[in-house]
């Protein structure tokens, strides 16, 4: 699944990349495009591509905005036994896509494409990013289950069994599914391959001080279930209730 808010630069490549990738795989799976409503010609191009090719599919969401949700609402229109997600901007390379199948079709319940494993890279950041981003990781540390801790919790990259988040409600604002996966899903085993974080090749970053906040908000209400002060099901809708 891979969601988009103007990629008209970075989309139709990541698309031919990843069934490039996945083709000689002899791997049964379906691209499934949730845009935003974007504004230039990234629907279009995917229209085009789904047009030849039945494997890739586009959903416009109207009105609405946000990874998370728009990540649960590409999950809710497949019937895919795993489920996963991947950046349309070609900082998370579409050739790892095989080995992260792989890895969950092999045992696990949850394949990450992980910076911070060893092996992995986040690129030429400054050090301020750097900093920013270790501590975002450090943060999820106590939240983590023991038995199944990640290394990049803040991955956007990731495979997981559908039966290990169906049915359970999860928070439709912000940017990192994937830390409330490893705390609320049902995942007892990760594998976490690495891969070095890439450079967007066009297009504007949606990352911003919402993006910021949406992680603090999360990370506050996840620390509050875990304390028993709040919760523990935010206002959603489970991945089961509108599968088609």
């Amino acid at each position: 699944m891979i969601p988009t808010l103007n990629e008209e630069g970075n989309i139709a490549r990541v698309l031919d990349l990843a069934r490039a990738a996945l083709e000689p795989a002899c791997i049964d799976y379906e691209l499934l495009v949730v845009d935003d409503d974007s504004r230039d010609r990234t629907a279009a191009i995917v229209s085009a591509l789904a047009a030849q090719d039945r494997r890739v599919r586009l959903i416009v969401r109207k009105g609405q905005r946000g990874l998370s949700g728009a990540i649960l609402d590409g999950w809710r229109n497949t019937t895919a036994n795993f489920l996963g997600v991947m950046d349309a901007d070609l900082q998370h390379p579409p050739e790892l896509l095989p080995a992260l199948v792989r890895a969950v079709a092999g045992g696990s319940d949850l394949a990450i494409g992980s910076r911070y494993t060893a092996g992995g890279d986040i690129g030429d950041w400054t050090f301020l990013r750097k900093l920013l981003s270790s501590t975002a990781v450090w943060a999820t540390w106590p939240l983590q289950r023991s038995a199944a801790r990640a290394h990049d919790p803040m991955s956007g990259f990731f495979i997981v069994r559908r039966e290990c988040v169906e049915n359970i409600r999860f928070q439709r604002t912000g940017f990192k599914l994937l830390l409330e996966v490893l705390i609320r899903g049902r995942v007892s085993s990760i594998t976490e391959v690495p891969f070095d974080f890439g450079l967007r090749t066009a297009d504007k970053s949606k990352a911003n001080f919402r993006v910021g906040w949406d992680y603090l908000h999360l990370l506050g209400r996840l620390y509050a279930c875990k304390l028993g002060l709040a919760r523990q099901e935010p206002l959603s809708v489970s991945l089961e209730a509108d599968a088609r």
